[in-house]
């Protein structure tokens, strides 16, 4: 049976944190579908259409990597897509927390589904998206935080700055 991943996530924007959970995790599962999902809690910075190009971009060369959005329960959108495994890095024992709780609440909504958690490599664990953002916000240059493949002054030419 082929082993496939979700890895939800707003990824507003997708950091080069992200991207090297989903490549590591490549070596545990056949096939990873990277999920955006709708978070009530938050408002999106870049479009939803934006954010799964560019993270279609940056998996251009990784046929076993999807993009996709959803707009449901995370468990659902494992259902639907026959995924058994939900992908998610830690960086803190902060996130860990945090994390722990999701997990035992999809767990108890989905028994057939297990979470794996990879440690974010040390150098990528101060990297969060909120904070990126922020860099973006004010006009600093968040490139060295982002894949290669998002181009934000090409963006920024095309829609204006927020």
């Amino acid at each position: 049976m082929e082993k496939i991943a979700v890895f939800p996530g707003s990824f507003d924007p997708f950091t080069i944190g992200h991207e090297s959970i989903v490549r590591r995790g490549l070596q545990l599962f056949d096939r990873i579908i990277v999920a955006i999902g709708t978070n009530t809690e938050k408002s999106e910075y870049f479009p939803l259409e934006q954010r799964l190009e560019w993270i279609r971009k940056v998996f251009a060369d990784e046929p076993r990597i999807e993009v996709a959005a959803y707009s449901s329960l995370t468990v659902d959108f494992c259902r639907r897509v026959g995924a058994r495994f939900l992908l998610r890095g830690l960086r803190t024992a902060a996130d860990f927390e945090y994390e722990r709780a999701i997990a035992q609440v999809n767990r108890a909504m989905e028994k057939e589904i297990e979470v794996v958690f990879l440690l974010t490599l040390p150098e990528h664990t101060f990297i969060n998206s909120t904070l990126v953002r922020e860099v973006i916000r004010y006009g600093g240059d968040a490139s060295k935080f982002l894949p290669d493949e998002i181009d934000l002054e090409d963006y920024f030419r095309k829609h204006g700055r927020k």
